[in-house]
Order: C-alpha cells, then structure tokens, then sequence
C-alpha cells in the first residue's frame, strides 16, 4: 500500500542472507573446519575448555581503550609514512647450490623473510610458516603485500623433510604453498584442528601430524614438540574455536631450535627453556606490535625477553620487514631487539633476507635496514652497536 514502512526481515532471514553472502565471498583459501575423529580429539584437549581454546593466560585478541574507530585508523595511517621503506628491501638471492653442501656445523638457517624459515638441522631441512604468496590474504587482489620478493623460488628450495606450521593466520599459513609442498613428500606438523585445513587442499591425511601444547612426535629422525603461545586463529570474519595456535621445538642428533610463531609474552617461556632447551637458536616474533593488541604480538623487548627464558644461543629476530601489519615503522622491530639485546647481553644476529648461515658461526652485521628506512634516523638513538655480542654468563645459563 502506498506510504506504507516495509517491516524488517525477522533474525532467522537475516541469518540465512548473511551466510549466502559468505558462501558467495568464500575461497578454498578459507579452509575447512575439522569433523569427526579430528573434531572429537579437539574436544578432549585441557586447552579445550567452554567451546573453544583458551590462552595459557588470560588474553585480549584487542583493547579498545578508545574505540574500535580509532583501532582501524591507526592501522590505516601510521607513524609519518614510515610504515614502509623508502627504497627497495636488499634481498639475498639465494641459489640451490648454496644449500648443495651440509652445513659443516650441523646446523644452517635461511631466513626467507617474515616467519617463513628453512633450517637445516643434522641431516634434514625443516619449513616453517611457509608463504610464498604475493599477499597473505585469501583473494588475489587485495590484502597486505609483501615488501620485497621471496628470495627462492619455492620449485627451487630443494627437497624439505618436515613443514611446520604454528597457526592458521594468513601470513603464517598459505595455501598456494602448501599445495606446491605436496610433491616434495614432506610431512606437516601442525596444532590441532590446522590439519582440516591441510586436507582440504589436498596433503594426504596420512602425511599430516597434530598435536597439542607439550605433545611430541618423530618425524624424519628430528622430535618437534608443540608448545604454548598466547595468540589466536581466525581465516574468516569470526576467531575459530577449533584450531589451536603454537610455538615449536625442534631437535635433532646434535642441536635444538625454537620457532615462536606469533605470541605474547608469557611466563611459560621459562617452563620450555628448563625442559626442552637450551636452543642453539631461537626465531622469535619481534614485529606487528601495538598497544592496540598488546596480549597477542610480543614487543621488541619482549622477544628478547623470552629468547633469555628459552635459554637460547643466538636469536633471530623474525615477523618484521616483510608486510605493513602494525602502526609501527617499518625498521623499529629490529632497532628495538637490537638495543634490548645489548641491554641484557643477548646474542642477536641479523641477516639479509634469504642470506643461509650457521649459528655456529654467525655473520657480522651491515644494518643494511638502515640503508633503506623511509627517514634519516633519529639522532637521539643509540650509536649502532653490533647485533651479534657476547652473552653474560653465570653458571652456563643467559642473563
């Protein structure tokens, strides 16, 4: 009738043109959630508790001290442009003949920009957080780009025994990369729940371990073992409640490493440094901090932190430089560790993306960042110092 007000469509329509508009909008990229004998497993994890799992310590994914306006406009803008860098990112273009030969230590590390690490570790090569996509993101298009090329073609990197994947985020997990992994026959390890993920894109079930916080497994004659992190997982509009989140330590015959995936700082650290350390090499997340998600991305200072709590050799400073995920600048990160590194006698080194070396004997650094930063530096900043210093010692433990 004419002059009339259409009512409103009641919840349970609402509902159902929400999901049309999601199936519509979804990718395989998005995954799939776990069923059955996979679902069951999660369900009676001690990490399981009320529906969904829970941090090792209560956590905030966001605090909204001020408004969720202010959250997004932050992330929008940033520090005075210098979120990304004013000149190209110097790249080490690393060659297969260059991980021809073993490491005459045992152990060699290739750091291939962000969280994505090889290591070579007494006799087998270990993958973490593969991303090989121009964005981590699940549409072409859009999404946060990478700020410098990988430096290997993923059909060049050789063969890989184990995967390893901390968590279903989008920079951290990327399914044009685990498909390309499924002809190199390696096998996956991953928390639990992130292997619904693996078989819907097609990695045999058979070649994919899940474990939760504190389980371990043998693969490839290495034992990795998933240990606590304080984060989250979420592939669509909604954080999951089925998949887990972890860090990872990785032994072989002669050497220990830890990969942090994303965390925030937590006492816990100290539990993994007593019982599974010491690391000869620690790949801790130092990048994508704010104020705004304090509880889920460890500061520079906080990386260094846990790095001393895991009784660990040397760190490498990973989760910077390689997206604009934080309003931060885009070479704090590592000034930051740096500066922290020498204020609690840490070793830290840092090489240029994709450059391989051995902790055993690490390379001298050419803060080839600061080359690159999009302004001068602050004067009022510390005089560069040398990331890789000697590590104050009592009794054999890192102070």
């Amino acid at each position: 009738m004419s002059g009339s007000v259409p009512s409103a469509p009641p919840v349970s329509r609402l509902r159902e043109l929400t999901a049309a508009g999601w199936r519509r909008v979804r990718t395989d990229a998005f995954g799939a959630e776990p069923t059955g004998a996979r679902l069951d497993r999660i369900r009676r994890s001690p990490q399981f508790v009320d529906g969904a799992f829970r941090n090792p310590v209560p956590t905030r994914r966001l605090v909204y001290e001020r408004s969720p306006l202010e959250v997004t406009r932050a992330q929008l803008t940033g520090p005075r442009g210098r979120r990304v860098p004013a000149r190209p990112i110097p790249v080490h273009r690393l060659r297969s003949a260059e991980l021809a030969a073993p490491p005459d230590s045992g152990l060699r590390v290739s750091w291939l920009g962000h969280a994505t690490v090889l290591a070579e570790l007494d006799g087998r090569r270990v993958l973490f957080d593969p991303v090989w996509s121009p964005r981590c993101s699940p549409f072409a298009g859009i999404g946060p780009k990478r700020l410098h090329p990988m430096p290997i073609r993923l059909a060049d990197l050789g063969p890989v025994d184990v995967v390893v994947i901390s968590h279903d985020h989008y920079d951290h997990l990327d399914m044009t990369s685990i498909r390309a992994l499924i002809g190199s026959g390696a096998q996956f390890c991953v928390p639990l729940g992130v292997g619904a993920h693996l078989e819907h894109w097609g990695v045999p079930a058979g070649r994919i371990t899940e474990l939760d916080w504190w389980e371990s497994t043998e693969l490839a004659g290495l034992t990795l073992t998933a240990t606590p992190a304080r984060h989250y997982c979420s592939r669509g509009p909604r954080t999951s409640t089925h998949f887990l989140w972890a860090s990872w330590a990785v032994a072989g015959s002669g050497h220990r490493i830890f990969h942090s995936g994303d965390t925030g700082y937590f006492p816990g650290f100290e539990r993994v440094g007593a019982e599974l350390g010491p690391f000869d090499l620690t790949m801790v997340q130092v990048g994508a901090y704010s104020p705004f998600w304090p509880e889920v991305h460890m500061t520079p200072e906080e990386g260094v932190r846990a790095h001393l709590d895991l009784h660990g050799e040397l760190l490498l400073p990973i989760h910077w430089a390689s997206y604009n995920l934080a309003p931060h600048p885009w070479e704090e990160p590592v000034e930051r560790t740096l500066a922290a590194a020498r204020e609690r006698g840490a070793r830290v080194v840092v090489p240029r993306v994709g450059a391989p070396f051995e902790p055993a004997a690490a390379p001298a650094p050419d803060f080839w960042w600061r080359d690159v930063a999009a302004l001068p530096l602050d004067p009022s900043r510390p005089a560069p110092v040398d990331p890789v210093v000697a590590v104050d010692r009592e009794d054999g433990v890192p102070a």
